[in-house]
C-alpha cells in the first residue's frame, strides 16, 4: 500500500499535471529542454500521466491478487487449525486402544498417528491399525483422513506462503519504480514549467482552469469572487476562465497584428460598479444584475476599437470570432457601442 511519503509524491505529480492538462493531446515519452510552447509542455504532461496511469494499474492489479491469496491462505490456515483441533480429540481413543492391543506394527502406527514419526509412516499403517482393530475401524479411518487432511492443507499452506512472499517481493519492486518514475516525471515538468515561467502569456494560462467555469456560475451577476476568474494580461482585469482562455490567444493574435497588447478599459464588473455605472449612464449601461460583465464575459476596448472603421475595429470584426468573441448587433445601435465586445454565442439583450 502507498506510504505517507508515495502519497506526498503522487500529490505533486497530479498538482502539476492538473495545471497543464485540459484536453491535451498525447505527446512524445521526452521534454525537450527547447520546447517553448505550452502545447508542447501540455503533450508531456499527458503522455506522463498516461504512463503512470498504466504503471498504477498493473501495481493495483498485483496487489489485489496478493490480497486474494493472502484471505486463501488465512482460510487454509484456519482449515488446518481445526483439523488439527479434530486430531487432537482423537488422541486419547487411540491411544487407549493402542494400549489394549500393542503389537510391535500398531505401536509404530499410533506413534505415527500422534506425530512422533512421519506423516506417511501414519498413514501406510493406517491399515494395520484397522486389521489389528476392526471394532475400532471408524475411528481409525477417521484419524487417516484427518492426517490425510492435515497433511494437504499444510502443503498448501506453505506453497501460498511462498507464493506470498514472492509475489509481495514484485510488489514492492513495482511500487518502488512506480514512485522512482512518479519522482523523475515531476521533476521534468517542473524544471520545463520553470524554464516557461518568464513568459507572461504562459504563466496566464497555467494559472486559468477552465474548471473555474461551473464554480464561477454558482454565483449571482456581478458577485463572482476573484478566485473563481482569471488574471488578463492588463492590469486589474479578469474574466471567466474559458472567456480569459480564448482572449490570451485573441490577445497573442492581436499583438502579433498590431505589436502591442490589447487595450481593455472594462472586464468583468462587480456589481456595485455596474450599479455606478448605470445611475452615471442610464441609457449606456445595462440593469445591474444584467451585464454580460457581471458574468465576466464581456470587454470594453480601447486603441481605437472604439472607433467604428479604424484599423484595429476592422481586424477585431474580420478575427475576433476565431477565438469565440463577437460584436454584439445591438451595440451598433442601442446604444452604439463599438468597444463593447462579448464572448460565446450572442443572445438577444
Amino acid at each position: 500500500m502507498p506510504t505517507r511519503r508515495s502519497a506526498r509524491l503522487i500529490a505533486v505529480f497530479l498538482t502539476v499535471v492538473s495545471l497543464l492538462v485540459v484536453g491535451a493531446p498525447l505527446g512524445s515519452a521526452a521534454l525537450s529542454p527547447a520546447s517553448d510552447s505550452i502545447e508542447a509542455l501540455r503533450k508531456q504532461a499527458a503522455k506522463a500521466r498516461k504512463e503512470l496511469d498504466g504503471l498504477d494499474k498493473t501495481w493495483k492489479a498485483q496487489n489485489k491478487k496478493l490480497l486474494a491469496s493472502q484471505a486463501k491462505l488465512r482460510a487454509t490456515l484456519k482449515q488446518l487449525g481445526e483439523a488439527n483441533a479434530e486430531f487432537e480429540q482423537l488422541r486419547g481413543p487411540l491411544a487407549r486402544l493402542a494400549n489394549s492391543s500393542y503389537q510391535a506394527p500398531a505401536a509404530s502406527a499410533s506413534m505415527s498417528l500422534f506425530g512422533q514419526g512421519e506423516a506417511t509412516d501414519g498413514l501406510r499403517s493406517s491399515a494395520d491399525l484397522g486389521f489389528m482393530a476392526q471394532s475400532n475401524e471408524a475411528l481409525i479411518k477417521t484419524a487417516g483422513e484427518l492426517k490425510d487432511r492435515q497433511t494437504r492443507l499444510a502443503n498448501d499452506a506453505q506453497e501460498l506462503q511462498s507464493g506470498n512472499a514472492i509475489e509481495s517481493a514484485r510488489i514492492a519492486k513495482q511500487q518502488k519504480a512506480l514512485f522512482v518514475r512518479i519522482n523523475q516525471l515531476t521533476t521534468q515538468l517542473t524544471n520545463s514549467l520553470k524554464k516557461l515561467s518568464g513568459n507572461r502569456d504562459l504563466k496566464l494560462q497555467l494559472g486559468c482552469d477552465a474548471g473555474l467555469v461551473a464554480d464561477s456560475t454558482k454565483f449571482p451577476n456581478g458577485l463572482i469572487p476573484n478566485k473563481y476568474l482569471c488574471k488578463l494580461p492588463q492590469k486589474g482585469a479578469f474574466l471567466r476562465a474559458d472567456a480569459a482562455l480564448s482572449f490570451y490567444k485573441l490577445n497573442a493574435a492581436y499583438k502579433k497584428r498590431f505589436g502591442r497588447d490589447m487595450c481593455v478599459t472594462s472586464s468583468y464588473r462587480p456589481l456595485r460598479e455596474q450599479q455606478q455605472l448605470y445611475y452615471q449612464r442610464p441609457g449606456f449601461a445595462a440593469v445591474p444584475g444584467r451585464s454580460n460583465h457581471g458574468l465576466g464575459q464581456a470587454l470594453d476596448l480601447c486603441d481605437g476599437v472604439q472607433n467604428q472603421g479604424s484599423a484595429t475595429f476592422n481586424w477585431m470584426r474580420s478575427n475576433s470570432g476565431t477565438y469565440g468573441w463577437f460584436h454584439p448587433s445591438w451595440a451598433y445601435s442601442s446604444p452604439f457601442e463599438p468597444w463593447h465586445w462579448e464572448y460565446g454565442t450572442e443572445s438577444p439583450r
